[in-house]
């Protein structure tokens, strides 16, 4: 949920509070108390009206503004008023607390229940988590400032505090989450604008949308295509490239014979036959599909569609994305898996694959 979704659903409840502040300045508590209590119920009323269902937060700011303007009245002491905002977002704190801080995000499920074709991915979630997590800690302060306003300032500066000043943090929460989105935004547009980009597809493979190389390996989770083959010679030996050590990930390990992403606009087949060429210089080869499954690391997630070859005579390494490379047979990769030789990625698809592959 945007900071905006959050404020058009915190606003409605702060208005009955502004009505008795400005009504009790002119003609008194029992009149502010009385025209908030209208304006609040109208509002439960218009709600229900449009949307069928009882909106939580002014149905507890009205209750609370009743029970504590009652007691207030009745014991001639105003402090117990006073501390009706700040209880009120003591509880939004606790809100905010227990879906920043635990493994029950309570604002994700709202999200899903007011917007419900919205679907939020892991990298989005941290963000909110992140989110969520500067404004407990924000309103906690101004929580704290109501209470003591209560207690030692003047009545127009608790006034303020409890009213305007909450906006006005709240602005400036906005202000800096707008203003940092669309600084990263010119970031990774002037990274971009020369940047290979991979499409985004879902779990069936079916693209949606496309992403810059870097976005996608940014540990946001976006799931893109990639090709491994494995190349096997007549003694079903399994051909293996060394990654070289200057790579980001898994310098210096055994690797699949071919394995690359597919660019946007390429077909399966053609980013294929690339990467076989750009790796270990394989022309005029033949392949069939064997399996395709979900990769999900640390920094990215991968559709990976595994190939099988037994054309290996037009091997040549010719690049220095690849270090060597050699046949290995099963026995050898069997004493070797789990001994940080091969990478992890290798060593799954392998042990899924052996009945296939040998």
């Amino acid at each position: 949920m945007s900071k905006s979704e959050i404020l058009k659903k915190l606003l409605p409840g702060f208005i009955p509070l502004f009505v008795f502040i400005a009504i009790d300045e002119i003609w008194g508590t029992r009149a502010g108390l009385v025209a908030a209590l209208v304006i609040g119920f109208s509002e439960l009323g218009w709600i229900w009206f449009r949307e069928r269902r009882f909106d939580s937060f002014v149905l507890v700011d009205t209750g609370l503004l009743f029970v504590l303007g009652s007691v207030s009245i009745f014991l001639d002491n105003d402090i117990f008023f006073k501390l009706k905002p700040g209880l009120v977002e003591l509880i939004l704190c606790g809100v905010l607390a227990v879906s920043a801080f635990s493994g029950l995000n309570i604002v994700g499920l709202m999200t899903q229940r007011y917007i419900k074709d919205m679907e939020l991915n892991d990298q989005q979630m941290r963000q909110m988590r992140k989110t969520l997590q500067m404004m407990f800690f924000v309103f906690l302060f101004h929580t704290i400032l109501v209470f003591y306003s209560a207690f030692y300032m003047s009545k127009e500066a608790w006034a303020f505090i409890s009213g305007g000043l909450f906006y006005i943090l709240f602005g400036l929460v906005f202000a800096y989450e707008f203003i940092k989105q669309k600084l990263k935004q010119r970031k990774t547009l002037r990274i971009t604008d020369e940047e290979e980009w991979l499409p985004i597809v879902n779990e069936n493979g079916e693209i949606i949308g496309k992403a810059p190389r870097s976005v996608c390996h940014g540990g946001q989770k976006l799931l893109h295509p990639v090709v491994h083959l494995h190349v096997l010679n007549n003694q079903k030996n399994i051909y293996l490239q060394k990654r070289p050590l200057n790579k980001l990930v898994q310098p210096g390990k055994w690797d699949t014979a071919v394995g690359g992403h597919i660019s946007a606009g390429e077909t399966l087949e053609t980013a294929l036959k690339r990467e076989a060429w750009e790796e270990i210089g394989l022309q005029n080869f033949s392949a069939r599909l064997v399996k395709t499954y979900r990769w999900d690391s640390e920094i990215e997630s991968e559709l990976v569609y595994v190939f099988v070859s037994h054309d290996f005579k037009s091997i040549q390494l010719h690049s220095e994305e690849v270090e060597e490379g050699q046949f290995w047979t099963p026995k050898q990769i069997q004493a070797h898996i789990g001994g940080g030789i091969f990478t992890p990625n290798f060593e799954f698809e392998y042990q899924m694959l052996i009945k296939s592959l040998v």
